[in-house]
């Protein structure tokens, strides 16, 4: 095994402060890149997608449960499989307490193409609280890319969408898949892919922190249980 070189305290604190200075760099870039992301385009959903949930059949609309943006982590669950990837499973595992992406008008779900016979009891064997959605039967993971035709079979890639909604209208605003997905899990890196950000007075463009008729992000902040929906 090659493990690092053995230095002076003073020696490694000059080499921390050499990378603290890239790392600065990076943070820089890639807040620059999050600002460009939000400057993209978007595009009204005019197809209507039917999913089955807890609660029985919802639409696109009804998985926002009221706020004005959704995240969509596209599950690899094909029909035929009988328990999750278990890539996508380890992604899940690492998500937090969800309260803290409602709080910022953002609500953040599953979908699978396996039916909901099969995702409920592997939910349950997992121990998730997330809300997670069958699309089995209709076009959506063919739609946004995340099924695909491989050698003339279905073949299934992580992904996740992002989705703004003005009343009845929704919005596609984003999509990532396989590596694009690297280092996401916390709030504040699923807001980032979104149209309206952390939501704070210092990100660009401008306007976009009282967008949901809120504070500004950081200052909406408690503990979890807090919050009032």
């Amino acid at each position: 095994m090659s493990l690092p070189e053995i230095v002076s305290r003073a020696q490694w604190r000059a080499a921390r402060e050499e990378l603290l200075l890239k790392e600065k760099a990076a943070t820089r870039a890639r807040d620059a890149l999050n600002a460009e992301r939000r400057g993209l385009p978007m595009v009204e959903i005019d197809k209507e997608y039917l999913f089955e949930g807890g609660d029985g059949k919802a639409t696109l609309l009804d998985l926002f449960e009221g706020r004005g943006q959704l995240v969509v982590y596209h599950f690899m669950f094909a029909p035929e499989w009988e328990a999750g990837c278990r890539s996508c499973s380890a992604f899940l595992d690492q998500i937090g307490h969800l309260a803290h992406l409602k709080a910022r008008g953002t609500t953040f779900a599953a979908v699978s193409r396996a039916p909901y016979t099969k995702i409920l009891p592997f939910k349950a064997r997992m121990g998730w609280t997330v809300p997670w959605y069958s699309s089995f039967g209709g076009e959506f993971n063919w739609d946004f890319d995340v099924t695909l035709v491989g050698d003339g079979e279905p073949v299934e890639r992580p992904g996740v969408s992002c989705f703004l909604r003005d009343r009845d209208r929704v919005f596609h605003t984003y999509s990532a898949y396989e590596r694009g997905l690297d280092g996401l899990g916390s709030t504040t890196s699923f807001l980032d892919l979104t149209a309206l950000g952390r939501q704070e007075e210092w990100e660009e463009p401008k306007g976009r922190a009282s967008a949901l008729g809120a504070p500004a992000g950081s200052e909406r902040i408690r503990y979890h249980d807090e919050y009032e929906d």
